[in-house]
């Protein structure tokens, strides 16, 4: 029997003490983005340290477990991804990709379906960047400027645009939180997408006809020029992912078509200027990267300490209790999506949630008969259901600071975010029960995702 430590765990709870303490001191200070003064992969430092000293065996052993938690398979893998995203989205948005695609979904928009309109178009840039606070900067400013323009409420057209960059970032393959869910499951991309789609679909249906109700009669200010070419390597990605080709291909052929469009349309764009993008979106990806090395090492430590052993024996206490002594699939569900909302409510990063409780999710998806696919869904919504509503987090006060209004203020009018939690809870119920897997389940874990 594996032994198990709630000491081990103590590390976690310090980086999330100096994480989120320093916020709060911050926040009381007045300082905007609060959150994000202090760097995760700085503040997970002390944290590092004090899991070496309460480390068994010696100095050597303590620093070989953590440095194969940085090595490992999984961890490599998403750093390699983190790159080739970050190049893509940068070169994609030199060439005019983004402002192409907003302006022409702009210009085709009826004045009645303007919200809709905006949540569609949102959606879309953010699941072709994969990055929900990029498609915020992109868009948010253009949602400002149709509340302005009519007599729609700030809050509500900024709120659209958050719940917009949310399905994107819950749904794309170059998002990170699809990257460390699919990752650390061991599942395909492909198959984690449809899992999503199944309860994304409904709620975002849901949240469309809401907007058309709550909009009224709104008219659209004048879009600005665009060509649908530039918009070309979105769509490609796009294309390319869903047919089930590896995603580091996808990303490699992405930033490729994007730098052949912008040298052949662009006179001033040469190669010296597609390699400085190339690198500025590597330079973008630089916290997420570090910290999941670091996360990565941790997080080994951990659960050589037992830690990981104890949080995953009391979660699993408790779903046995909500599910009166029988392993119902439910419970294990319901228990991977409370690891992850509680944990990304501490942390205010999505991403970092999922690394933190990836391995206690796979762990309870094998005690409990959950399909692999589905605990990645899982993950990956409900810590995006929660980041959505920080008012804390790096979405929220971005898009309240572009709008001028207070975070708090934001948060009733991202209805997409508390539909999709509504719809999450719902599917657990409904879902069909089986304790075997199906044999596409059974695929390799090692081979490269797609």
């Amino acid at each position: 029997m594996a032994k198990t430590s709630p000491l081990a765990l103590l590390p976690l709870g310090l980086f999330l003490a100096l994480f989120l303490g320093s916020g709060l001191w911050y926040s009381m200070q007045g300082t905007e983005m609060a959150f994000y003064q202090i760097s995760a992969p700085v503040a997970i430092l002390p944290a590092i340290a004090l899991a070496v000293l309460l480390a068994r065996g010696s100095l050597n052993e303590c620093i070989e477990t953590f440095v194969r938690g940085v090595g490992d398979h999984t961890i490599v893998t998403m750093a390699l991804i983190y790159l080739l995203a970050g190049g893509f989205a940068s070169v994609a948005e030199a060439i005019g990709g983004v402002d192409a695609t907003v302006n022409f979904g702009l210009s085709v928009i009826p004045p009645a379906l303007v919200l809709p309109g905006l949540f569609a178009i949102t959606a879309f840039v953010a699941t072709a960047m994969g990055t929900s606070v990029g498609t915020i900067a992109a868009i948010a400013p253009i949602a400002v400027g149709i509340a302005n323009a009519t007599a729609l409420p700030m809050p509500l057209t900024v709120g659209t645009v958050v719940g917009g960059t949310m399905f994107g970032d819950n749904l794309s393959i170059i998002s990170d939180t699809t990257i460390a869910a699919t990752r650390t499951q061991g599942v395909a991309m492909r198959d984690k997408f449809r899992m999503n789609f199944r309860i994304a679909l409904p709620a975002a249906l849901a949240t469309l006809v809401w907007l058309y109700f709550a909009g009224g009669s709104a008219t659209v200010p004048e879009s600005g020029d665009y060509e649908l070419i530039r918009a070309l390597p979105y769509i490609a990605v796009l294309v390319l992912a869903v047919l089930g080709v590896n995603v580091l291909l996808v990303l490699f052929s992405g930033i490729l078509l994007a730098g052949a469009i912008g040298l052949g349309s662009q006179p001033d764009y040469s190669l010296v200027k597609l390699s400085r993008d190339i690198y500025a979106g590597y330079a973008g990806m630089q916290e997420i990267l570090v910290l999941s090395l670091l996360i990565g090492g941790l997080g080994a430590m951990m659960k050589s300490g037992g830690g990981l052993a104890w949080l995953a024996n009391g979660i699993d206490r408790i779903a046995r209790l909500h599910a009166k002594g029988s392993r119902n699939p439910a419970a294990g569900e319901l228990g991977i999506g409370t690891a992850v909302a509680l944990t990304n409510a501490c942390t205010a990063n999505n991403t970092v949630a999922i690394l933190l409780t990836g391995d206690l999710a796979k762990d309870i998806a094998a005690r409990y008969g959950v399909d692999p696919r589905r605990s990645a869904s899982l993950l990956d919504i409900f810590s995006c259901v929660v980041q959505g509503l920080l008012p804390y987090g790096a979405q929220v006060l971005l898009a309240s600071s572009l709008a001028g209004i207070s975070p708090l203020e934001l948060l009733e009018s991202i209805q997409y975010s508390w539909l999709l939690g509504i719809a999450a809870l719902v599917s657990i119920w409904l879902f069909p029960r089986r304790e075997g897997l199906e044999s596409t389940d059974k695929r390799p874990v090692a081979a490269p995702t797609q």
